[in-house]
């Protein structure tokens, strides 16, 4: 990293310089220690969080999801000794499980403000590492598109099954097929919640005028494939686009994330949302009920361990197979690991 240029750190409002210092690998990150030194981020007085005076001090409050309680407390209790030691500060934390406020207390506004900045610090940067459960997505597991879809199966198995690496094993559930406009971590109710009252504003917003009060119709047509080379294929997916050839659909979705990412729910990965609904995927060879992963998504990648497929003769026999026409009415905020009545995902939220 350039000194001159260090990494900015986005946190409720306010931009952190994280100046450069010796990082060390655990094997189990999520049981060592981790703290967030003077020399991390500026400790100077910030307007983006409420410190209390008290009869006894100062205190601010700080809501935290129970899973993240670990890294604020460290490897035998460590990185919260530290953190109360070099900001003169008490922190005190819910029982593991238990969701509520971490509230730190200290005689001295700027420990007070010390302690808060380099927790919210600790939290963005494991926030980062937790794989992701929950996606914004448009459901297109309609009866006819399911139907097409296993035509398409049937037809790649029938002529390409002798190339390496192509198996059945490597094809979406029919039920799950979907666009995945992108992905969040959810730690708490609150924050389904708080991610289902941002979709609500979004179609009042926007997307009501935009859709213009119907449903989108689109057609799936063609296949891509996500990597450079053809021969050693991870993720092959059906190409969607709108049917009066408009880009309604890819400015809905770009507008979406752009105010999930605004408000903290969502990492901004790219510039414009890749619409693709993927078909084959070698993640599934190993786990079937596996979803699609971005090469950037945050958690640990299981890329390492992929066996390609040879996508050459699919892209070339199937390069403009057409799977259907479908009216896209809502979008969806999906559970990971999880189905509903027909199959699908289950759904916690939706406009």
């Amino acid at each position: 990293m350039d000194i001159l240029r260090p990494t900015l750190i986005r946190i409720g409002g306010r931009v952190y310089r994280k100046n450069l210092i010796q990082e060390q690998a655990y094997q189990h990150e999520e049981e060592d220690d981790f703290c967030a030194g003077p020399s991390d981020c500026a400790d100077e007085p910030c307007d983006a969080f409420v410190v209390e005076e008290t009869g006894k001090g100062f205190q601010c409050k700080v809501d935290v999801p129970s899973p993240l309680y670990k890294y604020i407390i460290g490897k035998k209790g460590e990185t919260k000794k530290r953190l109360e030691t070099e900001t003169r500060t008490s922190i005190s934390i819910p029982k593991p499980g238990v969701e509520g406020e971490i509230v730190i207390t200290g005689q001295h506004r700027s420990g007070v403000i010390s302690a808060r900045t380099r927790i919210d610090v600790l939290l963005d940067s494991f926030r980062k590492k937790q794989p992701f459960t929950h996606f914004l997505s448009f459901a297109l597991n309609q009866p006819a598109i399911q139907e097409k879809f296993l035509q398409f199966k049937e037809e790649v198995l029938e002529k390409c099954s002798k190339d390496h690496g192509v198996s059945s094993s490597l094809f979406q559930n029919p039920a799950k097929l979907h666009l995945t406009l992108g992905t969040l971590v959810l730690l708490n109710e609150q924050e389904i919640q708080k991610a289902c009252d941002l979709l609500q504003r979004c179609k009042e917003d926007f997307v009501d005028q935009i859709a213009g009060g119907k449903p989108l119709t689109v057609e799936v047509a063609g296949v891509e494939y996500m990597n450079d080379d053809p021969a050693m294929t991870d993720v092959l997916y059906a190409k969607v686009h709108m049917k009066d050839g408009s880009d309604r659909l890819q400015v809905i979705a770009d507008q979406l994330v752009e105010r999930f990412v605004a408000s903290g729910l969502m990492l901004k990965e790219w510039d414009r949302v890749k619409l693709h609904a993927t078909v084959m995927n070698t993640l599934f060879r190993k786990d079937p009920s596996a979803e699609e992963r971005n090469y950037t998504m945050t958690g640990k990648s299981s890329f390492k361990e992929r066996e390609s497929f040879n996508g050459r003769n699919i892209l070339k026999l199937f390069e403009n197979f057409y799977f259907g026409e479908v009216q896209l009415d809502s979008v969806r905020l999906s559970q990971r690991f999880s189905s509903d009545a027909s199959g699908y995902y289950a759904t916690s939220g939706q406009l």
